[in-house]
């Protein structure tokens, strides 16, 4: 599967924006899906994942409530909704697939295979 991550860009503090992953070369359905964010000079994080089989979702602590990960299987696409966006949230986010079975939504980058191109996402007044 190739993943094309889309939607990043400049928003005030306090502002939201709505980040896409399209997946093509496969149907997305098979696949555990997850982002990823990496600020400058610091490592890579995980911000949410979404399973393939029940929906079921996890979060980072700094993100919950936050942000929401949806999936539309027909589309092929995941989405990543921010909200109440802040300087900490700065970064470029990636999202990532996983074929493998899962029994709980991982926020783990070792546990997905398949990664797609960042997007980046800037928070300033």
């Amino acid at each position: 599967v190739q993943l094309q991550a889309y939607g990043g860009g400049l928003v005030q503090p306090g502002g939201s924006l709505r980040l896409s992953c399209v997946a093509s070369g496969d149907t997305l359905d098979d696949y555990n899906m997850a982002w990823f964010r990496q600020a400058p000079g610091k490592k890579r994080e995980g911000v949410s994942s979404i399973l393939r089989d029940d929906g079921s979702t996890n979060y980072a602590p700094s993100v919950k409530g936050r942000f929401t990960i949806s999936r539309d299987n027909a589309e092929n696409v995941a989405y990543l909704q921010m909200n109440f966006l802040t300087p900490d949230d700065m970064g470029v986010y990636y999202c990532a697939a996983a074929l493998r079975f899962m029994k709980a939504p991982l926020n783990s980058s070792a546990e997905y295979d398949y990664w797609g191109q960042g997007t980046l996402v800037t928070v300033s007044s």
